[in-house]
């Protein structure tokens, strides 16, 4: 159902930001009539709109789940064959025994109670019912109610989680927040290094340390942001297995200081789950909620071949604020989360058939 393009689990920080932003300026200033045709047979490839890119993000998913039941059986009629076809696809899709048996009930049911009868308008259902599994997971952050907000970001190793965290600043920065980083992961040079770029590229101040205690880089973080007048920390931390049970305790410390730091704070946990691991995302809520207190999600790589169906899962299961969702490498590629448009996007080919039907 949810199939998206596996990318690297270390993107280069610096990839994102540069190229897009540069060519935007330049198009608009140079040349008098052929440059603007050129610019914009150019432009769609470099800059479409967030539809867009969600569209062509979710272009695998919407094959298997939105274009497949058209596709497979067209105006095929329904019956208990399609609907046993249609189970295997949903757990397939990672979306879990709860959630699918959920959804095969409320087809059945409004398969009888509404007279459907051909699998265009199955499909229908299914998106109709999809929306009302993951709408409650639509619920924005609103970052406005502290000064300084603290938000602590936690994930394993290859989640996205630093990447998401330079590209969360931006995405502040455009909000006209003012933002601090804390380049709590400690245990890797390479993500303190890469944090530092994202500052850099952002304008963005970060607060690290060669090794140290991430605790207490944080927490230096939180004072400093205090002092400036800064509005949103982002603190990393270091990725951990869930079954590393020490390290676990040593995030709940850092959770700890940031509270002792800041009494308030965090005023969000958020959780880095990369689309690729399927029904171990689950596992993953679960492992980090036991220890910190996850308060909101970001699903990274909802592009490819991963299968993002786990996201109706969590839903069901284990239902958690999923606060961004990012379908690429690109800066501007991680937004927050709005369940219709999410669907829409998914179904968007076939949209109307059942209607019509």
């Amino acid at each position: 159902m949810f199939g998206f393009l596996k990318k690297s689990a270390k993107p280069d920080p610096a990839a994102p930001a540069a190229p897009s932003a540069p060519e935007a300026t330049p198009a608009p200033v140079s040349a008098p009539a052929p440059a603007p045709v050129q610019e914009s047979t150019a432009e769609p490839a470099v800059k479409r709109s967030w539809a867009e890119r969600l569209k062509a993000g979710l272009s695998r998913t919407r094959q298997q789940i939105g274009g497949g039941l058209a596709n497979l059986f067209g105006l095929r009629k329904i019956d208990e064959d399609l609907l046993e076809e249609l189970e295997t696809t949903l757990l397939m899709a990672d979306c879990g025994v709860e959630a699918t048996e959920h959804l095969l009930t409320e087809l059945r049911r409004r398969w009888k109670r509404d007279k459907l009868e051909t699998a265009d308008q199955l499909q229908k259902a299914l998106a109709e019912e999809l929306l009302a599994i993951l709408a409650p997971l639509e619920q924005p952050l609103d970052v406005s109610t502290h000064s300084p907000y603290i938000i602590m970001i936690a994930g394993v190793n290859g989640s996205g989680k630093t990447t998401s965290i330079g590209k969360l600043a931006k995405y502040f920065q455009s909000q006209g927040k003012s933002v601090l980083l804390a380049a709590g992961d400690t245990f890797r040079a390479a993500a303190r290094e890469q944090l530092m770029t994202w500052g850099e590229r952002n304008n963005v101040t970060v607060i690290a340390q060669d090794g140290g205690d991430s605790a207490a880089v944080i927490f230096d973080a939180i004072n400093a942001a205090k002092a400036r007048g800064i509005n949103v920390v982002l603190a990393d931390t270091a990725g951990r297995l869930p079954t590393q049970l020490h390290l676990m305790e040593e995030i709940a410390k850092v959770r700890r200081v940031i509270a002792k730091a800041e009494p308030s704070g965090p005023h969000e946990v958020l959780l880095v789950l990369d689309a690729n691991i399927g029904q171990n995302a689950l596992a993953q809520v679960k492992a980090f909620d036991a220890a910190i207190g996850v308060t909101g999600l970001v699903v990274t790589k909802l592009d490819g071949t991963a299968k993002g169906g786990v996201v109706a899962a969590i839903a069901r299961q284990y239902p958690r604020p999923l606060r961004f969702i990012g379908v690429g490498e690109g800066i501007d590629d991680l937004q927050p989360f709005h369940v219709k448009e999410f669907v829409d996007a998914l179904f968007e080919p076939v949209a109307g058939a059942g209607a019509a039907a």
